[in-house]
């Protein structure tokens, strides 16, 4: 054997300890890809069914909002007719009670009797 043969075998088995030095490593990462991909697999397995129920309880909630957007309305309306019937009741009852009040107050003061605040009244 030459030197150049004990060069070379040195090489080749440096060579072979870097490679098994390295294939350990890469062992291993594989095991983390698989476990990796296990994960994923199993996040996208829960995550199907919890966007199926998201999606389920968005349109019952539009649903909600479509029927409290109804009353809402229904009530806006209501409140409308309520004004309008007031503005009416004053309009029909307030206008006669004022004639009255008034025409009291002259009865009165044609009498030249005041009320006094207390029940008594004075001449």
């Amino acid at each position: 054997m030459t030197g150049s043969d004990i060069a070379g075998l040195i090489a080749a088995g440096v060579f072979a300890v870097l490679v098994a030095l390295l294939a350990i490593p890469i062992w291993k990462l594989g095991k983390v890809f698989d476990e990796l991909r296990g994960a994923v697999r199993e996040v996208s397995d829960g995550t199907t069914p919890l966007l199926s129920e998201v999606t389920n309880t968005v349109a019952t909630t539009n649903d909600q909002l479509r029927k409290v957007d109804g009353i809402t309305s229904q009530v806006s309306d209501a409140s409308a007719n309520i004004s309008a019937l007031s503005s009416l009741a004053a309009a029909t009852v307030g206008r006669p009670l004022i004639k009255v009040a008034a025409f009291s107050a002259g009865v009165r003061s044609a009498l030249g009797t005041k009320p006094t605040g207390k029940g008594r009244r004075s001449r």
